[in-house]
């Protein structure tokens, strides 16, 4: 569900035995074969798979949705069009930026950027700013530390959890930053991941 790598395979071409003998310059080396990223390991305390309930909240958040491959910049994209709206109107966070995945399959996915607020603006936001409700109730709340593109590897980790339970997670989840996603090194990321289950 995350971006997936490509590998190009390099198509030899022939050559004459006088052609390669004047050849003086080597070819240049191909590049490092590198694995998919890895999260960084957990810290004490960490949780994964912690039975939370989510409370009520009131959110502002810009939709919007992407492929895969794009998936971080999008985010950032829409996070930063957010950012610019609250910081306007003196808007205060009341928790972490989230995002909320609404519907997901192997190209892309739809999405909610949000920032939780005491209460909704008092003036209607602009057309790409919308006022709602984060999800609450039961959930699972899992631990991700490392890059955006690492959460394929803890998104395994959370299906193999919910299958080893044999639980079933609802058509929603929800990644709420620890880190600041605007300013942290995609590397240093902390994210809480909610998966509300039915």
């Amino acid at each position: 569900m995350r971006p997936r790598l490509c590998l190009i395979a390099a198509v030899a071409i022939g050559v004459t035995a006088a052609g390669l003998a004047s050849a003086q310059t080597p070819a240049p080396p191909a590049p490092p074969i590198t694995g998919p990223a890895v999260p960084l390991p957990l810290k004490p305390g960490d949780a994964f798979g912690e039975e939370v309930t989510l409370p009520q909240r009131t959110i502002i958040y810009v939709e919007g949705e992407a492929h895969w491959d794009a998936a971080f910049e999008t985010l950032l994209s829409a996070y930063k069009e957010l950012a610019a709206y609250v910081e306007k109107h003196g808007i205060a966070p009341a928790g972490p930026l989230m995002t909320v995945y609404t519907e997901t399959d192997d190209t892309g996915f739809k999405f909610r950027a949000a920032m939780p607020v005491a209460a909704a603006p008092k003036e209607p936001p602009p057309a790409k700013v919308l006022v709602g409700s984060a999800p609450s109730g039961k959930a699972l709340k899992f631990v991700h530390r490392g890059s955006y593109d690492a959460m394929d590897a803890t998104y395994e980790a959370i299906t193999n959890y919910l299958d080893g339970k044999q639980l079933e997670a609802k058509d929603v989840f929800i990644e709420e930053y620890e880190s600041d996603i605007l300013k942290a090194p995609e590397n240093d990321l902390v994210v809480n991941i909610y998966v509300p289950v039915k």
